[in-house]
């Protein structure tokens, strides 16, 4: 018996490609091939590499070749739900990249290229639902990110280069295996975040010190006997998981 082969997919013709491209609301092209039932990357959109934003997600597609860094204008890039194990080395010289979503692969931490980190300009990076166990703590150098998925993966820590970096509002890393902190982390951790701690007795104070601190004391009491209202639910409108919440309009996927 052959070997068996796997799905042939739909072939993508230069025609396919250029009736697929769409201006987007701020005016750039947008070559938009997702749900095509593609396996390999098209070559054909190589003629096509000046298009601002490239859309791929939905497919089947295993490996994104070097090819890629012919795309030197591309802004947006979304490969996710796809098949991918890795990302090739080529895609950080795609310097003027905003915006890249490969999650829902099979990305593991051995395909995830140090040359990621070249990315200077990116500012929304996507990683969630992949099989990462690890982050390469030189993700810090993306020093314009703005928000990071790292949801559904199998890491046990975030470097603290990612905590450092000066513009990140958003971090997704629900559903990690992180170790669960001992009580006597914990306490420590609480006893780090008390800055300054001043043990006196009260023979040393005088009156109305010792009025000004019972106060004090009375009123933390009464904020300890208050019920916590519930946590708000973050919400991570950029990070949604996409096989859980897919959504047939592209449209809301993009950068508002």
């Amino acid at each position: 018996m052959g070997k068996e082969k796997g799905p042939k997919g739909k072939k993508i013709t230069l025609k396919i490609a250029k009736n697929s491209i769409r201006i987007s609301f701020d005016g750039g092209r947008r070559l938009d091939l997702s749900k095509m039932g593609i396996t390999t990357f098209p070559k054909c959109i190589l003629k096509l590499a000046d298009v601002d934003e490239l859309d791929l997600s939905r497919n089947m597609i295993k490996k994104i070749p070097s090819s890629i860094d012919k795309f030197q204008n591309l802004r947006w890039l979304d490969l996710h739900s796809n098949q991918l194990e890795d990302l090739p080395k080529s895609i950080g010289t795609l310097q003027s990249l905003f915006y890249l979503n490969v999650s829902n692969n099979k990305l593991t931490s051995k395909g995830l290229p140090e040359e990621i980190t070249l990315l200077k300009n990116l500012h929304i990076l996507n990683l969630g639902l992949n099989c990462l166990d690890s982050i390469p703590p030189s993700l810090g150098a993306l020093k314009e990110l703005r928000e990071i998925g790292l949801f559904d993966n199998a890491l046990t820590t975030i470097p603290n280069s990612l905590n450092n970096l000066p513009k990140l509002k958003k971090l997704n890393a629900d559903r990690n295996p992180f170790p669960v902190p001992t009580n006597e982390e914990e306490q420590v951790d609480s006893i780090k975040r008390i800055e300054t701690l001043y043990l006196v007795q009260e023979k040393d104070l005088c009156r109305s010190c010792l009025k000004t601190c019972q106060d004090k004391k009375d009123k933390q009491n009464k904020f300890r006997n208050v019920t916590p209202s519930p946590p708000r639910k973050p919400s991570f409108p950029l990070l949604i998981t996409p096989n859980s919440s897919a959504k047939d309009n592209q449209e809301e996927w993009r950068i508002r």
